[in-house]
């Protein structure tokens, strides 16, 4: 059977980035990096070389993840749609000194994480901590700020776990896990979930400076929206609606540029904030009294960011059909003032048709009465000069009286004559219209 040629991409999806398990204790770096397309080539090659200098594998041409060991340290990457993550778990016997977590500090390990090239800027630093500890004698207050320090329960009970959200002098982000008794498959889940809650929530809070930026912007659009609707309530002229017209539709221009810019930052911000409700479900809190969640903390601090993101984003397609509704009322304006000044016009020009048709009987008529003079005159002289002819031969002929009688008939024949040219040229029209 010929398989479909994104059925191995489809099965494959499901097991890209899959729970490793990890024995207690252990101390593990995460940082996520935010890279476009040729960064995030460079960025495989990079890891690739350092992995082939150390004879090791490097990642697969379509791979996403690869975990690779080497100098006593575990390394895995993973490719992103926008970033790209490194996480690194070092040896036991190099997680303690003095009995307290997070010693040495992060920056002792700068020269490991230096190791690869960094891809681009930094985005998220992790230091998490896991311990086995089966009391409360941890000093908590002197590693984390206790204004800002969360804990709860997880895996029922075989875990805690503890963060202030700040990062420490390294710029690293403190996690503490306490280990109660979990599996390593356990600890290994426990530990990607909490991984990518900081992640996600960070880059879910990357929209909250681009909604700070487009609020005063969109708030000037409201405000001349307005100026414009009030204005085109007195507005009367196409000069002035046409002008109306025009302004609306560069702010219209404005709006969708602003709106195109902003639209992946504010949907992105949405999965990833959909990601760290999920995430935060699965490790399944239970609450430390006299202390926040970590659900509670970022509810409380990440609901506000995400609602201002999404109220911009309302307020840009709101703003959006105002102006497509102001620009339709506009044009229907422009187009009933056309329409009145074609009819003004065709008014006009039938006005002038019908002096032009009475202009042109009246030099018709005049037409006809010279030719008919002029023939008449010729018609004269000549029987004039046959009337002498005639006397010799004995026949009289009255020249007046003959004169008379060819006036009516002459006249006659040029009136028929100049009807039938017009027939002829009307017929001709009609033709050409067809």
């Amino acid at each position: 059977m010929v398989p479909h040629r994104l059925r191995a991409a489809v099965l494959g999806e499901l097991h890209a980035r899959p729970f490793v398990p990890v024995r207690t204790p252990t101390r593990i770096f995460h940082m996520a990096f935010i890279v476009d397309r040729p960064q995030a080539l460079a960025d495989r090659a990079a890891f690739a070389a350092l992995c082939a200098a150390r004879g090791q594998p490097g990642p697969a041409r379509d791979g996403k993840q690869h975990r690779v060991s080497f100098g006593g340290a575990t390394v895995r990457w993973e490719r992103h749609a926008e970033f790209t993550t490194y996480t690194w778990e070092l040896p036991s016997e190099d997680i303690v000194e003095g009995g307290l977590p997070f010693q040495p500090s992060s920056g002792s390990f700068a020269a490991i994480f230096a190791q690869v090239p960094q891809p681009g800027p930094l985005l998220v630093a992790i230091d998490l901590q896991l311990v086995t500890d089966t009391s409360d004698a941890l000093p908590l207050e002197r590693l984390f700020d206790r204004a800002s320090l969360a804990r709860s329960d997880v895996e029922d009970g075989l875990a805690e776990i503890a963060t202030d959200f700040q990062p420490d002098a390294s710029g690293f982000v403190r996690l503490l896990v306490r280990d109660r008794g979990m599996t390593a498959d356990a600890a290994g889940a426990l530990i990607q979930r909490l991984l990518e809650i900081e992640t996600y929530r960070t880059l879910a809070l990357l929209g909250l400076p681009e909604a700070q930026r487009l609020a005063p912007t969109v708030a000037q659009m409201e405000g001349r929206l307005g100026a414009m609707t009030a204005t085109m309530r007195n507005t009367e002229g196409l000069a002035e609606n046409r002008r109306l017209l025009e302004e609306l539709t560069g702010l219209a221009a404005e709006l969708e540029a602003d709106s195109a810019a902003s639209l992946f930052r504010f949907g992105a911000s949405r999965a990833y904030g959909q990601i760290v409700e999920e995430r935060l479900a699965n490790i399944g809190e239970r609450p430390v009294p006299g202390f926040p969640t970590i659900r509670q903390f970022l509810t409380r601090r990440m609901h506000p960011a995400m609602r201002t993101c999404q109220g911009i984003e309302d307020r840009q397609a709101n703003l959006s059909t105002k102006l497509s509704s102001a620009a339709n009322l506009l044009r229907t304006r422009v187009d009933v003032e056309l329409e009145q000044q074609n009819r003004d016009l065709l008014r006009s020009m039938n006005k002038r048709t019908r002096m032009q048709l009475r202009l042109q009987q009246t030099v018709e008529g005049l037409s006809v009465a010279a030719i008919t003079y002029y023939v008449i005159s010729i018609f004269h002289y000549v029987m004039e000069g046959l009337h002498l002819r005639l006397e010799e031969m004995g026949v009289h002929v009255d020249v007046g009286l003959a004169t008379a009688i060819a006036v009516p008939i002459v006249a006659f024949a040029i009136w028929r004559f100049v009807q039938n040219v017009r027939r002829g040229h009307l017929s001709g029209d009609e033709d050409e219209g067809h």
